[in-house]
């Protein structure tokens, strides 16, 4: 019985111990934490972002998803930017191929070292530039959290493990971000950020050819009849190179389309469809799939970027200020 009580209480004080750092952890990060050290940060960020926009306005969606790629692997930790010599690191992954806008990321990080060197960290540019092309593309403005470290570790392997696929269901889409301290709501939300942006065909060309595997013509019953007509036209069995609007006619405007969209069986991938398949995410969809909705999208938006945005962080001395974010110091 004494053994038993002794066990329990140093079970309890493991998980005291555990939120007390996740505590800590969180602390490391805030509103403002340039303030002193590269008080124009968030200035120089926005800058190099408008003027990137202006002239290849496709961007926009990559960037942002450069942030959610890095966060689920390994944290928000800028590891999505590491080069590997022997091509083995999360960039060379299959669902990382597709990401574009490493150079702009450079080009922002040069200017920051310009201002203030060995200040800011490569993952709270990921953060910034984030919000920044959100909000460039007519949508909403947050307060980003920053003092994240960049990790030094970068692993094609993780990303496979981590990285929803677009064919998930909605099971292993609301297990992968439970698995990262984000609720079914925050998964409905940032799936939101398909409203820019654009996909290759292979993405979703299993939708319209041989769904089911045995017959050539089978395609998904999930998908609006109509709009597989019109995916045809566009993308044929096996293209790899042609790219597909998101959100058809609204895909460089950040509003709220998408759930329009999923609500009338047209959005793009299975993760999207299977956004109805639960009675929370689906209750969401429909009541944003109207204009009224729209504002409040955006809101939430903001917040539950903010929540991704603490995904295993490196904070305090953890990590490094990488100089170059594409290399290790």
């Amino acid at each position: 019985m004494a053994a038993t009580s002794k066990l329990i209480f140093l079970l309890i004080q493991g998980i005291v111990l555990l939120s007390v750092l996740d505590c800590a952890n969180a602390q490391g990060l805030k509103v403002g934490f340039y303030a002193k050290s590269c008080p124009e940060a968030e200035a120089i960020v926005k800058k190099v972002i408008a003027q990137t926009l202006s002239v290849a306005p496709s961007l926009g969606g990559p960037l942002l998803r450069m942030h959610f790629h890095d966060c689920f692997v390994r944290g928000c930790d800028g590891s999505v930017l590491l080069n590997s010599s022997s091509n083995q690191a999360e960039k060379d992954a299959i669902p990382n191929l597709s990401l574009r806008g490493y150079g702009i990321i450079d080009r922002v990080k040069s200017a920051l070292e310009k201002a203030c060197p060995g200040v800011v960290s490569c993952s709270d540019i990921l953060a910034v530039v984030a919000r920044d092309v959100v909000v460039a593309d007519m949508g909403v403005h947050w307060d980003v959290e920053t003092g994240r470290r960049d990790g030094n570790v970068s692993n094609m392997i993780d990303a496979l493990r981590n990285l929803p696929a677009p064919t998930s269901n909605i099971s292993s889409l609301k297990s992968s971000f439970a698995s990262k301290g984000l609720s079914a709501k925050d998964l409905v939300v940032l799936s939101g950020s398909h409203t820019i942006g654009t996909s290759h065909c292979s993405s979703f060309t299993n939708r319209l050819y041989n769904f089911t595997g045995k017959n050539v013509n089978d395609t998904d019953p999930t998908l609006d009849s109509n709009y597989i007509a019109k995916l045809k036209m566009k993308c044929k069995p096996n293209d790899q190179t042609t790219l597909v609007e998101m959100d058809p006619g609204s895909f460089k405007t950040f509003d709220g389309s998408y759930y329009t969209l999923v609500a009338k069986r047209r959005g793009l991938f299975q993760s999207d469809a299977a956004l109805l398949d639960d009675s929370e995410t689906k209750a969401y969809v429909t009541s944003h799939a109207v204009p009224k909705g729209e504002a409040s999208f955006l809101k939430d938006f903001g917040v539950s970027m903010v929540n991704m945005g603490r995904i295993g962080v490196l904070t305090g001395n953890a990590g490094e200020i990488r100089k170059v974010c594409s290399k290790i110091n």
